[in-house]
């Protein structure tokens, strides 16, 4: 038995040790650890190409306007909620929420949820490994034409040859355009189809529409990089791309090793890759404002244009994306909560780490539109033109703006090692979240010896060789699939009942109590008014908006048709969302068949359970009914045969829906 740390009769420490050789569970080491999990969590890749990439989409600066109304309804207030609820129950996952037995599904749709999510994030890490592997040359391969990758589109923009020959004159043959273009000595003539297809082999490549011309760093991404197919169709999925197997492979061991230890270790790491890409983003954007274009970027990125403000969808994007920027409804929040003493201030970390976090955002922005400014420019296209969408355009814009440093090939390994610090703690926080919360459900079991490290490397295993689907050649497609369905809408039905939970059937001013037991002071009646009224409306607004607003997933390439999901591939990625979701309705209705439809299973369902007398307020220990009685008749969820459970309380006579 470890030594335990009183202050007032409160256990600090909130370990459990049951039987003899389980090992007890972990906290933080530091109190700033906490703080810097959460920034090096939520602050990652979502920042710096989901971010972006939004405001990209959704007009620059008409985009900023809902993300940050909608920050401080919900985003901030839901953080804070998961990070207290872990910090005051002491475990995560499905146990964590016990607290309100009714709606315990939470914890385990939350926990599906960040292993979708780990699946998948772990691929933009890989692509990040396969880039700084690709930096290691005298010439960084994706600034020139000229490689095996590249078609007849590829143009180089830095270059005189880009605007020699001039097109002179554009004529229309149907569903055909005919160009002639010439220069000081030869004439060149093309015909090209709706889909951009030359006609003729008597071709220049400068000889081609500008809408139809491709960047360099552009044909590095998809046919080089990804070697991308043409759907998700069993017959264009392709063949594996061992390069990126590789690396894929390589993540997954870097993830291994740094968190096999439990969070002591990696909440060392988080001192690194937490702090260290600030710097380089800072230089990055320095060079990226002294670029031709820079300043259209810029005015492109701030400058709203009010009419997207009537756009659902603007609304529902940027709803979705404070919850994937804040990490909500993911259960890794819970998780990292959980590792705190009785007693840390997570509410300051929580303004901090807001304040890190949207800042960071904002920030990411604006390199790149910067970029995106300037190759619009060059390119002599509309900036809303100069891009393909989603996760490609941080590497397509970021690689762009690294290539016209000086010293580019260092520039570009620095970077990428950035990106992928950023990434890995947002990783580890994730894998955390899957392990804390099978851990804690069977701690004899997992506890013991080395039993926790065999089962992290399995669940490392499994994510890698579901992985390996996303780094084929159709891997683009699947990538897209799992982020649209399995990561964005469905945390917005989770985060819903958390906030019933916790505000409307545990009760939003005993938890008010709670918090004031941890923190040692009443904190702002704001976030009584957010949990009870604003964010359930704001998880529930954004919902049925982004059902009403729902179109199919698609996939836009450069030069390419539209590509439109088929209809099984919809069905799969519903089909996801819907196994994460079910579990919350599914555990109502198992519980009511396990115990029973009586006025006692109803009291029981709202009222919390496995609570310590440090976790009760002085009423409840007056109100409350025999400790011994509860243990025998209602043991925790987690216990196993013949072991202790020593110190679980239990009030079923409390007022828990009383506001």
């Amino acid at each position: 038995m470890g030594k335990d740390k009183k202050s007032n009769g409160v256990d600090m420490e909130i370990q459990e040790e049951h039987a003899d050789g389980v090992r007890k569970r972990e906290t933080w080491t530091n109190k700033i650890d906490f703080l810097l999990a959460c920034i090096g969590f939520s602050v990652g890749l979502g920042n710096v190409w989901r971010f972006p990439y939004l405001c990209y989409k959704n007009g620059g600066g008409a985009f900023l306007i809902p993300y940050f109304i909608l920050v401080i309804i919900g985003g901030v207030p839901l953080f804070f909620l998961e990070c207290s609820v872990g910090q005051f129950m002491g475990v995560s996952g499905f146990r964590a929420w016990s607290i309100c037995p009714l709606f315990q599904g939470i914890g385990i749709s939350s926990t599906i949820v960040v292993f979708f999510l780990n699946c998948y994030y772990n691929i933009i890490l890989c692509w990040s490994f396969y880039y700084m592997f690709s930096s290691f040359a005298l010439e960084l391969p994706w600034v020139s034409c000229g490689n095996s990758w590249n078609s007849k589109y590829c143009t180089d923009f830095s270059s005189e040859a880009a605007e020699s020959p001039f097109v002179k004159n554009i004529s229309s043959m149907g569903n055909f355009q005919k160009l002639v273009c010439s220069n000081a000595t030869e004439t060149y003539y093309a015909i090209f189809n709706e889909s951009g297809t030359i006609r003729n082999e008597s071709y220049s490549t400068a000889c081609v529409p500008s809408h139809l011309r491709l960047d360099s760093v552009q044909e590095f991404w998809e046919n080089k990089v990804l070697n991308i197919s043409d759907g998700i169709e069993p017959e264009n999925m392709g063949e594996i791309k061992w390069d990126l197997a590789l690396t894929l492979l390589f993540a997954w061991v870097v993830v291994y090793c740094c968190i096999c230890k439990g969070i002591k270790s990696s909440g060392k790491v988080m001192y690194i890759t937490a702090t260290s890409p600030y710097l380089f983003m800072l230089a990055l954007l320095i060079r990226n404002c002294l670029l031709p274009g820079a300043r259209t970027g810029i005015l492109f990125y701030l400058t709203p244009d009010w009419s997207r403000l009537n756009d659902l969808e603007v609304w529902v994007d940027a709803g979705t994306q404070i919850f994937f920027s804040y990490s909500i409804a993911i259960g890794a929040l819970t998780a990292l909560g959980s590792y705190n003493k009785f007693n840390h201030n997570s509410y300051r970390d929580c303004i901090i780490f807001a304040c890190a976090n949207s800042g960071t955002s904002f920030f990411a922005g604006f390199i790149i539109f910067t970029i995106l400014g300037h190759m619009a420019e060059v390119q002599g296209v509309d900036i809303k033109d100069v891009a393909a969408g989603g996760p490609g355009l941080a590497f397509i814009a970021y690689p762009k703006a690294v290539s016209l440093m000086p010293g580019a090939p260092i520039w570009a390994i620095l970077f990428f090692l950035m990106l992928i610090l950023l990434g890995l703690d947002s990783q580890f926080v994730g894998v955390e979240g899957v392990i804390s919360a099978v851990v804690d459900q069977w701690p004899n079991l997992l506890r013991r010896g080395y039993r926790k490290e065999i089962f992290i490397g399995i669940v490392c295993i499994l994510n890698f060789f579901i992985g390996l689907s996303m780094v084929s050649r159709g891997g683009m497609y699947v990538f897209q699939l799992f982020d649209y369905y399995s990561g964005s809408k469905i945390i917005l039905f989770i985060a819903f009942f958390e906030c019933i939970a916790i505000a409307w059937i545990y009760g939003v001013r005993r938890f008010y109590d709670n918090l004031e037991m941890m923190l040692g002071f009443r904190i702002n009646p704001y976030m009584m008014v957010s949990w009870t009224v604003l964010s359930p409306i704001f998880c529930m607004c954004v919902f049925i908006m982004s059902v009403v607003n729902y179109s199919e997933l698609d996939y836009k390439r450069p030069t390419k048709p539209l590509y439109k999901f088929p209809t099984w591939a919809v069905g799969i990625g519903w089909g996801m969302a819907a196994f994460a979701a079910i579990w919350i309705p599914l555990m109502i209705l198992y519980r009511f068949y396990e115990r029973g439809i009586s006025r006692e299973t109803i009291t029981y369902l709202i009222t919390p359970q496995g609570l310590k007398d440090h976790q009760l307020r002085p009423q409840d220990k007056k109100e409350g009914t025999s400790a011994d009685k509860y243990r025998t008749s209602n043991p925790p969820p987690y216990q196993e045969k013949g072991t202790a459970n020593e110190g679980f309380q239990s009030n079923s006579t409390l007022d828990n829906t009383k506001l």
